[in-house]
């Protein structure tokens, strides 16, 4: 049977690997497997292909090109973290719904700490309309708790920016790299204090250690806390 010339090279490549037939959630979810494993710079359509099993074209069914793929890991975060709230009772109060929110947040990233740069680049690449449904209805869930507590639509929009510049902060800085030689038992050279010189970095040489602890969940929740009181003095 001669092939129909119209037909693109994505529908004749098969969608059936080691998984079974292939979904959007099922190219996405592998997207997020390699990417943890093997980090950002691992990830493109021939490698995910081998990775489900399928040829490379068959993928472009579910992702149209490699930043349509980056936006899906956006996606497969913002679909687990409402997975995550789904599964826990809300809190009493809109405050304290704010931080339940920001708690699974910081939750997830850690769970994908390879992703997490993605909502810093992906994000203000992509205008608001065409992010992810998922991620659209995080924005509508954070903006919904401030006007349901009376915030108005421009005190929401600075508690909005605010609550979220805050968490992606908080948890881009609990993610950076600070070890410098992990087989090294003494902290300072661990953290190769070594290479910064002393007379020009007296304070950081001095704070380093404390920074390279995390600050976990408690120090995100007390940051908040200071920050919509701020911003909420007055409501």
């Amino acid at each position: 049977m001669a092939e129909d010339p119209g037909e693109a090279p994505a529908r004749r490549a098969s969608d059936r690997g080691r998984y079974g037939r292939l979904s959007r959630e099922r190219v996405l979810a592998g997207a997020l497997e390699l990417v943890d494993r093997d980090g950002l710079s691992a990830l493109s359509m021939r490698r995910l292909g081998a990775e489900l099993g399928v040829e490379a074209m068959a993928l472009y069914r579910y992702a149209a090109s490699k930043d349509a793929l980056l936006d899906g890991l956006v996606e497969a975060l913002h679909v687990e973290l409402e997975e995550r709230l789904a599964a826990q009772a809300p809190a009493a109060t809109w405050r304290a719904e704010l931080g339940r929110i920001a708690a699974a947040t910081y939750d997830v990233c850690l769970a994908h700490p390879q992703v997490v740069p993605l909502l810093s680049t992906r994000l203000p690449a992509v205008p608001l309309a065409r992010r992810p449904l998922a991620t659209l209805r995080h924005h509508e869930r954070v903006i919904g708790l401030l006007r349901e507590a009376g915030l108005d639509v421009d005190r929401s929009a600075s508690v909005f920016r605010a609550f979220t510049g805050w968490v992606l902060g908080y948890v881009s800085v609990e993610l950076q790299a600070m070890v410098d030689n992990p087989e090294e038992a003494d902290p300072g050279f661990r953290l190769g204090l070594h290479h910064m010189p002393p007379q020009e970095l007296p304070r950081l040489r001095e704070v380093a250690p404390a920074l390279a602890e995390r600050g976990g969940p408690q120090g995100l929740a007390a940051g908040l806390d200071a920050l919509l009181e701020r911003f909420t003095r007055s409501n």
